[in-house]
């Protein structure tokens, strides 16, 4: 029952405190930290610090490394191995032979500067990780460094938590012969799990498909990830990499997506607790007391960390992304409590000297989300505007030199596919053009193949202008990001009122913000797909195709009303985006009891609380856009389109009277 009591406190304390900070808009990792303080043995004492605890949380690491692994492949880490083995390794030795020299000064202890030395080098790999993925900078060069830096920090830990016990003297064999053991034991461990994932995991997921079983597939899928983390500790080898590992062989396989959708709730509420667990480390009255060495181990750590990063990696990116990834890796990390746990066990540190470095270390992992959050801003701060490894002014005068000999043309905001699909039509009629992109790569590639693009962030007012805004004869916005969408409106109608603009969405709930920003036309991509389906579906049931037009051009003329709106039944919703589908269709029967009867619609007056009747079923006739002056009548469906809480309220108005 003791357990039961501990892990009902832990649900109740995060689903709290995420809730506020999801409100507030700053990282739910914040929140479990100071949830850990406050429940710890040091504060409240809620919650005890066992090793159930810590090891029901470490699996959040686990799950984490997993989907991290989903989005890589060994080709990949082919390319980042400057990454891992040259910034990796320096920054590593470095930190350690700084930080371990000057512990080793102030403690008088030589195997206690190496561990605390090597506590503050490491940097967190769950709060980097977490946070790029959720902000989608996992695959930029920034994120690909730093998910570099972290794989050699933790195959670094291996050799330091082999030193502990041999630097404390409770070891039989030297240091040499342990590290080389550990050596030939994770390259064994490395080759059989790749071998084992080529040839097995494949054909396993074949026949658990086959099944068609979401309870078999997603046992499947917690057992591979469990299994590779239990073998890789077998080997000496930290939980975390051999998740890790089967990641990136799952991920070679089609089942990628659907194993990322079905891990997904397990890893963020695990590695909930997992943070939770860091934040009862710390004693807030060692804390408090000695605040100022603490913040300033944390500050030393940190800037150190950041220079050095940024130092080695200027060598071969530009100064926004060597900025960009100091900024990310400058925290401290989970592995090193990890490392000055084992040698407070072995007795090679004593528990007063660990604590300011330990509330360090939390320290700067509390800082690390909101830093991570903002580095682009930071960044630009730090070293100028750049976001990529192009030059912001040489980028500048590339789109000028091709637009200024452009007139009359097409500026393609965006060059993904859709853009590149518009731009083969418009070849076609010999409509010229000038695309702009922000993938340094996918412009190189469509340079060299004579297509005139250009690298440009459309949402600079003076890159609108290089692009011949001024001469233009239309501006499309192909990409999906409604806010870039807004800034680039708000430029051109500044420069140009006139032009024409078409942007693009991803559904109908900017059609409105879009138009009323300037745009011309907006096309709204799931409600076209919808519309040229349903055209498709008449022709081929002998509607007349004068007939099948007129609905199109009724339904675009409509601003695609008819469309807007479903019903959202049982399928699953993406919480992190439902704002996408806060609007929805809903059915209300009137039965004999319900209050709008014999009213017409006027009178409810359903508009003042958000919500539109689309239609009355009557008699099983159903009657569009109903007239106000329409009385209802028993059994009458409407048919009404709102978001959820308007909706609610709007069925207690018309069934059992107004709230």
């Amino acid at each position: 029952m003791h357990g039961l009591h501990s892990v009902l406190i832990l649900l109740a304390a995060s689903v709290v405190v995420v809730a506020l900070f999801r409100r507030l808009s700053l990282p739910p990792i914040i929140g479990y930290l100071a949830v850990g303080m406050a429940i710890g043995p040091s504060a409240l004492g809620l919650v005890e610090d066992t090793a159930g605890t810590h090891l029901i949380a470490e699996f959040g690491v686990v799950f984490l490394l997993f989907t991290i692994g989903l989005e890589f492949s060994f080709p990949q880490l082919h390319a980042m191995r400057w990454a891992v083995g040259v910034l990796g390794s320096i920054q590593v030795l470095v930190c350690l032979a700084l930080f371990g020299a000057t512990a080793w000064w102030l403690t008088g202890s030589s195997g206690a500067g190496i561990v605390l030395g090597g506590a503050l080098a490491l940097s967190s790999t769950a709060i980097v990780t977490k946070q790029l993925t959720e902000q989608l900078e996992i695959h930029t060069r920034h994120g690909r460094r730093a998910v570099g830096v972290l794989l050699f920090q933790d195959l670094a830990v291996v050799p330091l938590l082999i030193a502990i016990p041999i630097l404390a003297g409770n070891a039989n064999d030297s240091l040499a012969t342990e590290l080389g053991l550990a050596l030939l034991k994770g390259i064994l461990v490395f080759a059989a799990m790749v071998w084992i994932g080529r040839k097995g995991l494949r054909p396993i997921f074949h026949e658990v498909a086959a099944a068609r079983s979401n309870e078999l597939f997603t046992l499947t899928v917690l057992l591979i990830a469990i299994a590779a983390a239990w073998f890789t500790h077998l080997a000496g080898l930290s939980l975390a990499l051999g998740a890790f590992l089967a990641g990136i062989m799952l991920g070679e396989t089609e089942y990628r997506h659907q194993i990322d959708a079905d891990i997904r709730p397990f890893r963020d509420v695990l590695l909930g607790f997992f943070f939770i667990t860091v934040g009862m480390v710390i004693d807030l009255s060692v804390l408090l007391l000695g605040l100022h060495w603490v913040v300033l181990i944390a500050a030393a750590m940190m800037l150190f960390k950041g220079a050095l990063v940024f130092a080695i990696a200027r060598f071969v990116d530009s100064p926004q992304d060597a900025t960009r990834t100091a900024i990310i890796l400058g925290n401290g990390g989970e592995f090193g409590f990890a490392l000055i746990a084992l040698a407070l066990s072995a007795g090679l540190l004593e528990p007063d000297m660990t604590q300011h470095v330990l509330a360090a270390i939390v320290l700067s992992m509390i800082a690390a989300p909101l830093l991570i959050r903002h580095n682009e801003k930071l960044a630009e701060r730090l070293a100028g505007r750049a976001g990529s490894p192009v030059d912001a002014v040489a980028a500048e005068s590339d789109v000028a030199r091709l637009g200024e000999t452009l007139d009359g043309h097409v500026v393609l905001c965006g060059y993904g596919r859709t853009g590149q699909n518009i731009a083969r039509f418009l070849d076609q009629e010999g409509i010229a053009y000038l695309a702009l992109d922000l993938d340094p790569q996918r412009v190189q590639e469509a340079r060299s193949a004579g297509e005139s693009v250009s690298y440009g962030d459309c949402e600079r007012r003076e890159i609108l202008q290089a692009a011949g805004l001024e001469r233009a004869r239309m501006l499309v916005l192909s990409f999906d990001d409604p806010a870039a969408s807004m800034k680039v409106l708000e430029h051109t109608r500044g420069e140009r009122p006139d032009l024409p603009v078409l942007a693009r969405t991803r559904d109908d709930r900017w059609i409105e913000q879009f138009e009323d920003s300037g745009a011309t036309v907006v096309v709204p991509e799931v409600l076209e797909a919808s519309l040229m389906l349903a055209s498709h579906v008449l022709a081929l049931l002998g509607v007349p195709m004068a007939r099948v037009f007129r609905y199109v051009r009724e339904v675009r003329g409509d601003r695609y009303r008819l469309l807007r709106g479903y019903f959202h039944g049982a399928e699953r919703m993406d919480m992190e985006k439902a704002d996408r589908f806060r609007e929805q269709l809903h059915a209300v029967t009137l039965t004999g009891q319900a209050r709008a009867i014999g009213k017409p619609l006027a009178d409810i007056d359903l508009e003042k609380s958000g919500v539109q009747v689309t239609a009355v079923r009557r008699g099983g006739i159903r009657g569009p856009q109903p007239d106000p002056g329409t009385v209802l009548r028993d059994g009458d469906v409407l048919v009404l389109y709102g978001t959820p809480e308007a909706l609610e309220h709007a069925e207690h108005q018309l069934l059992g009277g107004e709230r």
